[in-house]
């Protein structure tokens, strides 16, 4: 787990040097796997109505309910890498 681990966070590193900004579904993505890795499954409420980027990120994270940090972490080192190329 340290060797993903360290990989993840070197990832959460390099996608803030991204040349072109992503899509905004591939940027949910991307913060919902984060957030998984990070600290596992979806917590505190769900946002306000009116808070349309709030509402769609907790969305996206709580999607992810249920997968593993380790798993999570995979899937967003490798949606980065797949971004530098």
């Amino acid at each position: 787990m340290a060797d993903i681990k360290t990989e993840f966070e070197e990832a959460a590193k390099a996608v803030k040097t991204l040349a072109q900004r992503p899509d905004n579904d591939t940027l949910l993505k991307l913060y919902a796997l984060y957030k998984q890795g990070a600290e596992g499954d979806v917590n505190g409420p769900k946002p306000g109505f009116f808070d349309f980027v709030g509402t769609a990120k907790y969305d996206a994270w709580e999607k992810l309910k249920g997968t593993k940090a380790e798993e999570a972490m995979q899937k967003y080192v490798a949606t980065v890498k797949s971004l530098l190329k």
